[in-house]
């Protein structure tokens, strides 16, 4: 089985940036990605000088609610936790107060991935020198144990969206990095060979350049209910969600992209042909929108990365158009960029 053209690590850049909607991340880097090895080697650099940046403003704080035992007022004095302590035993008395602490869940999360990263055998001697000489500035922050679920706690709002892309960052990192249980060492997976995290930074991707490019349109992901009129209690019948709907005025895109080693399926014969089951895929979504829709003109398209060779297809199913197109992701940027709206009728 052939694989898709090993993609440029600018291109992979630029798609991971559009994915995290941070595509200004990407306008503001200047230096240049072609040298970097991978694309970890490229964020563990990005993720150095962010956070070096990040030492020079000051890390950031927030104030954080303390309750202790104390022999010295601070704060409110809590009569009931005292009593129920018997502090007064001990010449003390339970207080509470605000402090201003770095210790919040966003810098343990950068601390922590700094932490693995020195443990990764195959990194840049300089690029460890460099982390270890940040690591340094975190003793008031304590490790955490990385999980999704810290991520999710970390919130990016006003005042500490600086942190938005640097955590995004981290998340990647966690995400690639493969822990030897036995000695704690880590090394890096590889990213483009894992074809689950590419079908989703595929689909995540195309669905943000829509986004980013197609201003005056409505672009999502949705659910289509089936066109179905029995009363039958409970539902057993799968959900439809679209991976990318396109709405303006009375035109409809639906977009499903797909992400394998090869685009075409081989019948008995050797002969090639679309993925049956992507096309019924395709042509489900439309026959089941058409009835809430009457009114709208639909269009299907399905999105693959070109593997041997370029397709264009175009079909008229049922009335509906429906486009079986691959995008060359490993062309120049400006390439893929007008590639992405010609699927969809448009130009650069």
């Amino acid at each position: 089985m052939k694989e898709p053209s090993r993609i440029p690590i600018r291109n992979l850049y630029y798609m991971l940036c559009y994915a995290w909607d941070r595509l200004d991340e990407s306008e503001q880097q200047n230096a240049d990605q072609e040298d970097a090895k991978d694309i970890y080697d490229l964020f563990t650099r990005l993720l150095i000088d962010r956070v070096s940046s990040m030492l020079k403003k000051g890390l950031y704080r927030e104030y954080h609610p303390i309750e202790e035992e104390s022999s010295t007022l601070r704060g409110k004095l809590q009569f009931a936790p005292s009593v129920r302590a018997l502090t007064h035993l001990r010449s003390k008395m339970v207080i509470s107060y605000d402090e201003l602490s770095t210790n919040l869940i966003h810098n343990r999360i950068v601390k922590s991935t700094l932490h693995l990263l020195l443990k990764v055998k195959e990194l840049n001697v300089s690029h460890k020198e460099r982390i270890a000489g940040l690591y340094n500035h975190f003793q008031e922050v304590s490790l955490i144990k990385l999980n999704d679920s810290v991520f999710q706690q970390a919130k990016v709002h006003r005042n500490n969206r600086h942190y938005g892309f640097v955590l995004q960052i981290c998340r990647l990192i966690y995400h690639g990095l493969l822990v030897n249980e036995e000695d704690g060492t880590c090394r890096f997976s590889d990213f483009e060979r894992d074809h689950k995290k590419m079908a989703e930074l595929f689909e995540q991707f195309t669905r943000n350049f829509y986004k980013k490019e197609l201003k005056d349109y409505w672009v999502h992901s949705e659910k289509i209910d089936w066109d179905e009129d029995t009363n039958t209690p409970g539902s057993y019948l799968p959900i439809m969600r679209t991976d990318i709907s396109i709405d303006k005025d009375h035109v409809k895109w639906i977009i499903d992209t797909k992400f394998y080693g090869t685009t075409l399926s081989t019948g008995r014969f050797g002969n090639k042909t679309i993925r049956s089951n992507n096309l019924y895929q395709i042509y489900s979504y439309l026959r089941n929108i058409e009835k809430r829709n009457p009114s709208k003109v639909l269009k299907g398209a399905l999105l693959y990365p070109k593997v041997d060779q370029s397709l264009s297809l175009t079909y008229q199913l049922s009335g509906h158009e429906v486009k079986i197109y691959t995008v060359d992701l490993s062309a120049s940027w400006p390439s893929i960029h007008q590639r992405l709206l010609e699927l969809v009728g448009l130009s650069g």
